[in-house]
């Protein structure tokens, strides 16, 4: 199991980061969009959907997402990021008022449209960063999405050596408390490393690792929630060892939009004030 995990992993980097440096914007948002897509089927099996509603909601978003790439086309991917800042902060309201009364209740809502619309804002809101990152710097976003992958490579290992407590077992029993600190260490040794080896010289971006880290472990528990909700071990098993794109991408939900919103209120403000 370990071993295809490793495997899977390795060949999705290896495919990720070449197309990051070298696909045009237009391109990237397509092939995005596609992983996109697909990680919304997976959510509308979660939610129960039929297979005829589950591929009505794929085309409906499948059409948007073309129309918008169209719209960024014709009006710039930069001036298109600004847009993009009103559904982040959506988003962003919903992780952090919503999400931990929801996990404190686990209230089921059983109804589709709700939960249809709730995936394509999540979804979206995640495709839009990937889009507005890229566009803005491709080595900004390998940073973010590193942060994402070292926290939950560190939590697993942390977690599956070291873990006593449970961090939330009706949720996710899997998860402890010693992953998440196994994996906040790891993201204060990577954040030292871009501070003292890189041109990364803001004193924010330990605070900034650590809140994205924090967020990464909301957007696992809530995938783990669902999925119990839903009585599937996976969302999927398109990739074999990780399960499905939503097991693989649960943690980058909440953290890259409102990674980006903080970074540009991070900056706005310190312009303003300078």
């Amino acid at each position: 199991m370990l071993k295809t995990r490793i495997i899977t992993a390795g060949l999705l980097i290896a495919a990720f980061i070449p197309a990051l440096f070298m696909l045009n914007n237009t391109l990237w948002a397509f092939c995005m969009l596609a992983i996109s897509l697909l990680a919304l089927q997976e959510w509308g099996v979660m939610i129960k959907l039929s297979k005829l509603q589950n591929s009505l909601y794929l085309v409906l978003a499948g059409l948007g997402g073309i129309f918008v790439v169209w719209l960024m086309t014709q009006y710039g991917f930069h001036l298109f990021f600004f847009k993009s800042l009103m559904v982040f902060f959506v988003a962003a309201l919903f992780w952090l008022f919503i999400v931990p009364f929801w996990f404190k209740s686990r209230y089921l809502v059983s109804d589709k449209i709700v939960m249809a619309l709730l995936g394509l804002l999540l979804i979206a809101s995640l495709w839009l960063a990937l889009i507005c990152a890229k566009s803005a710097d491709p080595a900004l976003l390998l940073v973010l999405l590193a942060t994402i992958w070292i926290a939950d490579s560190a939590a697993y290992f942390a977690g599956k050596n070291f873990g006593k407590n449970k961090l939330a077992p009706t949720i996710s029993p899997g998860k402890t408390w010693e992953g998440v600190f196994g994996a906040l260490i790891a993201v204060t040794v990577f954040g030292a490393v871009l501070y003292f080896g890189f041109d990364f010289k803001e004193w924010a971006i330990f605070p900034a690792l650590w809140i994205i880290t924090l967020l990464g472990v909301a957007g696992d528990l809530f995938e783990s929630m669902i999925k119990r909700q839903a009585k599937l071990k996976d969302s999927g098993s398109l990739l074999p060892g990780h399960g499905g794109i939503l097991d693989r991408i649960d943690g980058l939900i909440p953290s890259l939009p409102i990674a980006i919103l903080m970074i540009y209120l991070f900056h706005y403000f310190n312009n303003s004030v300078v």
